[in-house]
This record gives C-alpha cells, structure tokens and sequence, in this order.
C-alpha cells in the first residue's frame, strides 16, 4: 500500500507520503529547494518492502505543507510538527530516519519524546554543536528555481556527476518552481544564522536515549564528515558511525544498495517493534 494524504497537526495540514505496514518509520527529507517527503524517501520505502509503516512528511515549508502563519519554520516547529504528526496518527513507537537537516530534526525529536522514539538513523545529519554553514549548503540554500539552479545543487549533492541527469535537473527544477514562495521565507541571507538554528545543545544530545546510527558520505561538502558527524560520537550514549567511501551527500542516492541493507539491519535490531 502506498498513500498520498494530509493529516492536520495542531490545525495546520501535513502532507504525508505512507506506504507499507507494521512497525512504523518516521523518515525526514533534507533542506534543499524543492525537497519532499515523497521525494526523498519513496524508492527507499519500496526498497524496504511492505514489512514497514514508511511515514515522510513533507516538512513545514517544503512541498505540500504549508509554514503555520506566524512562524518562519526551524527546528523547534520542525521537531514539534513529527511529534505532532505520529500523536495524530495514534503511533505511540516509531524509529526516525532524517537526512542532513531532517537528521537534526530526529535527534531533536529523540531527546524530546524519549518513550516514542525508538531508534534514530542520522544520514548526512546537521546538529553537530560547532558545525559551520558549508559553501555548499549556503549556495544550495540560495539556488534560483530553474533548471540552472537545479543543476547546480545536484551537482553539489553528488560526488558522481553521471547522476545529474537532464531528467533529474528538470524533476527538481519543477519541484524548485512549484515550492519557490515558500523556501523562500525558510533561509533567508544571512544564512549562518539558519545553520546555527539547527544546531543541537550538549545537553540535547546527551539527553538522547535510543540507540543511534550515523550515516555519512567521506566526500560529502555539504556537511562535511569532520564537522558535521564526526562531533557527535562524543556527545551521543549510544551510537555507531557508518562512513561510505566515494559518497556525497545523498548515499540514498549514490549507494543505494548498502544503504537499505544498513538502514534495513539497524531497524530489526529493534526489540520494541
């Protein structure tokens, strides 16, 4: 079963890509212009088969989910939204994946609703205390919607650039075009202050009880290994890191295989389910 639907959060719409059934796996799309829930973690959620209860919002801001009135989005909304999203939805147990910003989202997440959240899977993650705003990130973050822009973010995301395909830039260059009025108010200039937004405390991450996986692209320039997952080992009760070689930003993408077979492992090692 796979589902397109909108459920309402505190009275506001949060458009949800669903598939499959059984222990529930929140997944959490990343910042770039023209991301979605669907986007991001569709091929994933068929990967994993039907044995899974996939849910990936699109995120406040982002595709079909509009920002509440009166908020710009971060972290805090973004947190507060997932724990809304599965209290609406009745799920009492959930494991998190997010990548690069939704990575900071399901830490967050972790540490605020420690009896919910199972187990956390951080791809690409941001949150690390200290971590700066990359170039890359900042231009990401201020890709025009278009194909030139597409273009470009993709060919930062990725290290092979045989991935930015011309169906691929026109793909998001839609999606750019489609959510352009609404990223436009997320990460306005300057944007240091967006990447410090999504920073997480000491006292946040030492808070974080669930057994916590890492996941991070050696090549990765949009948030570097060094200072963006390398920082967390020290900080996090229980962790391990798992580091692919020849990988950017998006090992979704770039090693599909390892990463569902990584992501698929971690997930039934947990007893809760």
């Amino acid at each position: 079963m796979t589902a397109l639907r909108t459920v309402t959060v505190d009275g506001f719409p949060v458009h949800v890509f669903e598939s499959g059934a059984g222990p529930a796996v929140l997944m959490l799309h990343g910042s770039g212009p023209g991301t979605t829930g669907s986007g991001a973690w569709a091929a994933t959620a068929q990967a994993l088969g039907a044995s899974w209860r996939v849910l990936a919002p699109d995120q406040a801001g982002f595709g079909r989910t509009p920002v509440p009135a009166g908020s710009r989005g971060g972290l805090r909304l973004w947190t507060e939204q997932a724990a809304g999203l599965m209290d609406a939805l009745g799920v009492e147990h959930y494991a998190v994946v997010g990548h690069s910003m939704g990575g900071a989202v399901a830490l967050a997440l972790a540490a605020a609703r420690p009896e919910q959240v199972s187990r956390v899977v951080a791809v690409s993650t941001m949150g690390a205390p200290g971590a700066p705003l990359s170039a890359d990130l900042d231009a990401i973050w201020a890709a025009p919607a278009g194909p030139p822009g597409a273009r470009d973010m993709l060919s930062r995301l990725v290290l092979d650039q045989a991935l930015v395909t011309d169906a691929a830039v026109e793909t998001r260059a839609a999606a750019m075009r489609a959510g352009a009025a609404a990223f436009a108010s997320l990460f306005p200039p300057p944007r240091a202050r967006w990447a410090d937004d999504l920073t997480l405390s000491t006292q946040t991450l030492a808070a974080i009880r669930a057994p916590v996986l890492l996941v991070h692209g050696a090549d990765d320039r949009v948030t570097p290994l060094a200072t963006s997952t390398l920082p967390l080992l020290e900080h996090l009760a229980d962790v391990r890191l798992h580091v692919l070689g020849r990988c950017g930003h998006v090992p979704a993408i770039e090693h599909p295989h390892e990463f569902r077979q990584l992501l698929s492992g971690f997930l039934r090692r947990d007893s809760r389910h």
